[in-house]
């Protein structure tokens, strides 16, 4: 069995419980790159579980992406060279007046790949332009490129 497969419903709810638990005590991380500190909130952690709003990722591919998370904070503090960057507009939730709205922002994505504890990982953060500019850990992912 490899290492990012779970064994049966329980395994799987307590990588679960366990990630979710590490996920809300991370807070933000410093990242040299930036020069700043990554958020880990809501919205990632959320990202690691759905793939869009209402469309939950399959348990196979939240258990990789939950196992993978203590090693993401490595990536993050580690490094200093950003291997892809693009930009896009997307639509992101934003109170505005008492209620939540869909407002259309500028969005960057900055690609971390490393290869830690024998595993390639992928760590995407993920910077939303306009009111308050702030960057957070996007999604995590064992990066199979190359892989023989």
């Amino acid at each position: 069995m490899g290492k990012f497969n779970f064994k049966d419903d329980s395994d799987f709810d307590q990588v679960k419980e366990k990630a979710e638990e590490f996920y809300s005590s991370i807070g933000s991380v410093r990242c040299p790159y930036f020069g700043e500190s990554i958020s880990f909130n809501v919205k990632g952690l959320k990202h690691l579980k759905f793939k869009a709003e209402g469309k939950a990722r399959s348990r196979k591919e939240q258990y990789a992406r939950l196992k993978l998370l203590h090693l993401a904070l490595k990536v993050l503090e580690l490094s200093k060279t950003v291997q892809g960057v693009w930009n896009t507009k997307k639509f992101e939730a934003q109170k505005t007046h008492s209620r939540w709205e869909k407002v259309l922002k500028n969005i960057t994505f900055y690609e971390f790949i490393a290869v830690i504890e024998n595993v390639r990982l992928k760590v995407i953060v993920k910077e939303v332009f306009g009111g308050e500019t702030f960057l957070e850990c996007y999604t995590i992912l064992e990066n199979r490129q190359g892989k023989q």
